[in-house]
């Protein structure tokens, strides 16, 4: 096995094409993912490989679009529906909740709904309050939808392949500031499994938990307080549904400390459900109380040093560890 250094539009695009190749019920809709190759970049020349037929470009409309591909997944067809930005999902719940979700089990799972909604969240890049939201934790809510949540360019490469190859309902949630991140990817083939967490680096007196932008974040952190002696385990969920309780509890179990954290606003937050299960799972083995760390209650700013201010920095995320290991 070869590695090489992508980004991770680039393995996105490089799933897409793959799984299209492999099996042409896999076809991408949304709007400019074909002649203008996506917003950011991540569908750029697959129009041009595999056609109109696997690659279309819809109107702006995105309850259609979501409307059309649960039609599509119903009928054996593997659609891949972009909806540009994650805020634009408001606009599609109906077919997303209350149709996708629902139907494999409204008919006792006699038919499958084998389609992705890709879509983008987060802050970062001076988009304003309706196109800077991180909406996870209401599609988590949801029985019957897969919700992903990748942070490096090897885990949306396997993630998407595996997404596309599920037959459920998988909402993908990509990150706009992580799309020109790098990071070492396989040049063969492989997938990344849904439902697992990883361990991006171990640790011993305190475990954070931390989702897509925070991960480089907590990382960033971890090492800062490494030459300060303490040693912070950084677990990626990865997935949010299913959420791999077992990789979060072991660490919990060696730390005792527990700090989650999560660009979305902090109040009903997926922090909030990691929190409440490793106190209903793992109480015995806590030597405090699971701390949350998320952004603040308001909209995103459009202003540039308030957006930045919205959301968890490095600086806070080490401090809320020294914070939780002193008491």
């Amino acid at each position: 096995m070869t590695m090489r250094e992508i980004t991770y539009a680039e393995a996105i695009r490089e799933a897409l094409a793959e799984e299209m190749a492999r099996d042409s019920r896999v076809f991408l809709m949304g709007e400019d993912v074909g002649v203008y190759g996506g917003v950011f970049t991540a569908t750029k020349g697959l129009l041009e490989r595999f056609g109109p037929n696997q690659v279309r470009d819809t109107p702006i409309s995105e309850a259609a679009i979501a409307g059309a591909a649960v039609g599509m997944a119903l009928m054996g067809m593997r659609p891949v529906a972009d909806i540009m930005y994650g805020d634009f999902t408001t606009i599609a719940m109906d077919q997303i909740v209350n149709n996708a979700a629902k139907m494999r089990y409204m008919f006792d799972g006699r038919v499958k709904v084998p389609m992705v909604l890709r879509t983008q969240g987060g802050s970062g890049r001076g988009n304003g309050a309706q196109h800077s939201q991180s909406l996870e934790a209401w599609f988590a809510h949801v029985p019957g939808l897969v919700v992903i949540q990748p942070s490096t360019p090897y885990d949306a490469k396997g993630l998407m392949k595996s997404a596309i190859r599920d037959d459920n309902p998988v909402v993908f949630i990509e990150h706009k500031l992580l799309y020109f991140s790098k990071g070492m990817v396989p040049d063969t083939e492989y997938t990344v499994p849904i439902g697992k967490a990883d361990v991006k680096r171990t640790g011993a007196d305190v475990t954070v938990i931390a989702t897509q932008w925070m991960v480089p974040r907590a990382l960033q952190a971890a090492e800062a307080l490494e030459s300060g002696g303490i040693s912070a385990e950084v677990i990626d969920p990865r997935t949010l549904r299913p959420l791999d309780e077992e990789t979060i509890l072991e660490s919990v179990r060696k730390s005792g400390k527990v700090l989650v954290v999560h660009e979305a606003v902090t109040f009903g937050g997926i922090g909030a459900e990691i929190a409440a299960t490793i106190m209903d799972k793992a109480f015995d083995s806590l030597d405090a109380p699971v701390m949350r760390l998320g952004g603040v209650d308001a909209p995103i700013p459009y202003s540039a040093p308030l957006e930045k201010a919205a959301v968890p920095s490095t600086d806070q995320i080490r401090d809320a560890v020294l914070r939780l290991v002193r008491g």
